[in-house]
């Protein structure tokens, strides 16, 4: 039997590679003989650089930069080995973990960092970009990360505004002229997996800034500030991103990349599933382990469990997601080709006993399920 084993990260527990290897243990178990290929997936969040650079190779490059509050922090991009490409994580210069619980200000936290990475990998010569935005700490528009580059967010007396997306309610102009000729001449893709509008009730503010601390009046004057900004963008650059679909994720950044440093927006899942080969790897498999953190109703929205039953269903090969949380109804899911799903907990558990114990238990229910199949 050849099984393939194309799993997401289960978040803050087990990487994707993690997963992949209890997995397989399990199914060595129960067959011994089997033929086994791991491919870690990712949605184009944390974890897609170490996706990209195994399937890839390249060379991790670690900087200091200024981290969401400003406070300094270590953070890695991956620089492909011929040094033209780079992929670059927001949440390793711009997460949402980097900020320390008393130093939470929404209004403030910004991007910066990850234009930092940006500047390094374009100084070294990299002319296509690749960043991937889940995880922000910030609702700042991409304007810290726009400034590393060399932007500047000028209010009506002509002064650069502070750091942070509560700020963007005095932005009058945008001065691009300090974008040097090699930020000019690369070729910037967004990994996004939201459909978010950069505004209103469904907008980066309302929806994403209370995870990142902003309380009701802060939410407001967010939007507010997002709202100004997207104005501001129409009126200099005649693009439109109010409410363009996927303009909010990462708190307005992929809206702010799209109009000012006219950048694509694409789907991570599908882009990491290219750069790793998946449909290749599912050539002859009998059977496919899928799974993340948590399957639900969202699942279906363009993420790794998704993507990965609709390839294996179009090869009419079963497919099985596990999970540390299942949350049905999974209608969704089966309709786009998933055969089932399983949460590995084994009993009544804390989470942290769960997060300890993830890599048993994913051996153990993989280990169950083949011998199911072959049984």
């Amino acid at each position: 039997m050849r099984v393939v084993i194309a799993p997401d990260s289960f978040k803050g527990s087990l990487t994707a590679a993690e997963v992949c290897a209890a997995i397989e243990n399990g199914v060595l178990r129960a067959l011994p003989h089997a033929e086994v290929a791991r491919v870690p997936m990712a949605d184009g969040g944390e974890g897609t650089l170490d996706c990209v650079g195994a399937a890839t190779g390249g060379r991790e490059i670690t900087l200091t930069v200024g981290g969401p509050m400003g406070r300094p922090v270590d953070a890695r991009y991956l620089l492909s080995a011929d040094g033209t490409s780079a992929v670059v994580e927001l949440a390793a210069a711009s997460g949402l973990p980097l900020v320390e619980p008393g130093e939470v200000d929404a209004l403030r936290a910004d991007t910066t960092g990850t234009g930092e990475l940006i500047a390094d990998a374009v100084r070294r010569g990299a002319r296509e970009v690749l960043v991937c935005i889940g995880g922000s700490a910030s609702t700042d528009g991409g304007t810290g990360l726009m400034r590393a580059l060399g932007a500047r967010f000028l209010d009506a007396d002509g002064a650069e505004l502070p750091p942070g997306g509560g700020a963007l309610t005095e932005l009058a102009r945008i001065d691009l002229d300090g974008l040097g000729d090699e930020v000019r001449g690369t070729r910037f893709r967004i990994a996004c997996d939201v459909t978010n509008p950069l505004v209103g009730p469904e907008g980066a503010a309302a929806v994403f800034g209370p995870q990142k601390g902003a309380t009701a009046d802060q939410v407001r004057r967010l939007d507010e500030g997002l709202t100004r900004f997207a104005d501001v963008l129409d009126r200099q650059f005649g693009v439109r991103v109010h409410d363009l679909p996927g303009a909010g994720a990462a708190g307005g950044t992929c809206g702010g990349m799209l109009a000012v440093l006219d950048a694509e927006a694409v789907s991570g899942c599908e882009l990491v599933a290219d750069t790793v080969g998946l449909a290749r790897q599912l050539d002859g498999a009998e059977l496919v382990f899928t799974g993340e953190g948590r399957v639900d109703r969202q699942s279906a929205g363009g993420k790794v469990v998704s993507l990965v039953a609709r390839l294996a269903a179009e090869r009419g090969i079963p497919v099985v997601a596990l999970a540390g949380q299942l949350v049905p109804p999974l209608d969704d899911l089966h309709a786009l080709g998933l055969t089932a799903a399983f949460s590995i907990a084994d009993g009544p558990r804390p989470l942290a006993d769960m997060t300890v114990s993830a890599a048993e238990l994913l051996s153990g229910a993989a280990e169950q399920i083949v011998r199911l199949r072959v049984g």
